[in-house]
């Protein structure tokens, strides 16, 4: 089955036996990809006696270490079809990832994105709030996670302001404005936790001392990023939601998690406060012992797959994330697929969320 097939088919509505048979076919097919068109690739593979033939399940296909895009160029074209690079999340001094996009897997990125969260806002576009500053998009050639999450993520605004100036103060104006002028209608908002955590939210809170109130009782909020420096700061989940629906009246929110290194397969939180898994990707919990696959209800590593990425051999990684599976084609909601939460970053690993290297640097 193509990529293109695959896109034809609704997100959510494969139950496991389909979706592990569609998986498994496609992601043989980009090992195989990669292995040819990829050279440090294929000496990892070589380094391990692996045999393609012997694969009966996506889940046995070998899995890189996300770390290692930070200490290898690993990519499966030619150096004249790059279009685009993008770079992970990084505090000062981090090695960052490099990932290397053609035309062809950065249209299937935004493709794919589109399908996805076109399930939780609708398919309409919408006038848009971006709770970030104007200039973390200016360079269109190197993407930053956190320019790319923007420029990604406007796809879905029909008309799009900017919270925040260049200095990360709240344009109250500029939001008084925009209210005005779309009131009654749905408005979209995304940013990063900590920022709309930090520059949104505990602003909301202060102009309201001073009798100052903003509505977004119509809004959607997409928010993602990382969730550390909230975590030592006591807030959770549940404070956030809770919280912001006190300081402007939200209450449709999605968290959302995701990773430079696989752009554009997102795993959205729906209604029940559960993370999704589509059909265009998969998690498997590893068990930090011996990698074998955990039991549904069992914390262990992260292991993310995509049917997306033919420019480099992203499709199959080893984060630095625990999580546990919650459960698989039964949520609540009535999305099909593993549903599953993340725990937080395993223990000694490098801060990398957008929100959590921007939080160190707003620290320091």
């Amino acid at each position: 089955m193509t990529f293109e097939e695959i896109l034809n088919i609704s997100p959510y509505s494969m139950n496991g036996e389909k979706k592990e048979k569609l998986l498994t076919d496609r992601l043989i097919e980009l090992t195989k990809l990669h292995q040819e068109r990829c050279p440090e690739y294929a000496r990892i593979l070589e380094a391990i006696s692996f045999d393609i033939d012997k694969v009966k399940s996506y889940k046995e296909l070998p899995y890189l270490p996300v770390r290692l895009f930070k200490e290898l160029d690993l990519k499966s074209i030619l150096k004249e079809d790059v279009v685009k690079t993008m770079t992970s999340s990084g505090t000062t001094g981090q090695a960052v990832s490099k990932i290397y996009l053609d035309r062809a897997t950065s249209s299937n990125q935004q493709k794919t994105l589109v399908k996805i969260v076109s399930e939780f806002t609708g398919s309409n576009r919408m006038p848009m709030i971006i709770i970030d500053c104007p200039s973390v998009v200016k360079n269109r050639a190197m993407f930053s996670a956190r320019g790319a999450g923007i420029l990604g993520f406007s796809i879905f605004g029909a008309k799009k302001i900017y919270a925040l100036d260049d200095d990360m103060k709240l344009d109250t104006e500029g939001l008084k404005e925009f209210l005005d002028k779309f009131q009654g209608q749905k408005i979209l908002l995304f940013g990063f936790t900590f920022m709309i955590w930090q520059h949104f939210y505990k602003e909301l809170m202060r102009l309201k001392k001073e009798g100052i109130t903003f509505d977004f009782s119509n809004g959607i909020l997409i928010h993602g990023g990382g969730w550390k420096k909230l975590v030592s700061e006591a807030v959770s989940s549940e404070e956030f939601h809770k919280k912001l629906n006190q300081a402007c009246g939200l209450e449709n929110i999605h968290d959302y998690y995701g990773m430079v290194e696989q752009t554009g397969c997102i795993y959205m939180e729906c209604e029940c406060g559960h993370l999704h898994a589509s059909i265009f990707s998969d998690v498997i919990i590893r068990r930090p012992v011996n990698f074998s696959e955990c039991d549904i209800g069992e914390a262990g590593i992260v292991q993310v797959v995509s049917a997306i990425p033919e420019s480099y051999p992203g499709h199959s990684l080893l984060t630095e994330d625990e999580g546990v599976i919650l459960g698989i084609d039964d949520c609540p909601c009535g999305r099909k697929g593993k549903y599953f939460k993340i725990n937080g970053r395993l223990k000694n690993a490098e801060i990398r969320g957008c929100s959590d290297t921007y939080a160190d640097k707003f620290k320091s």
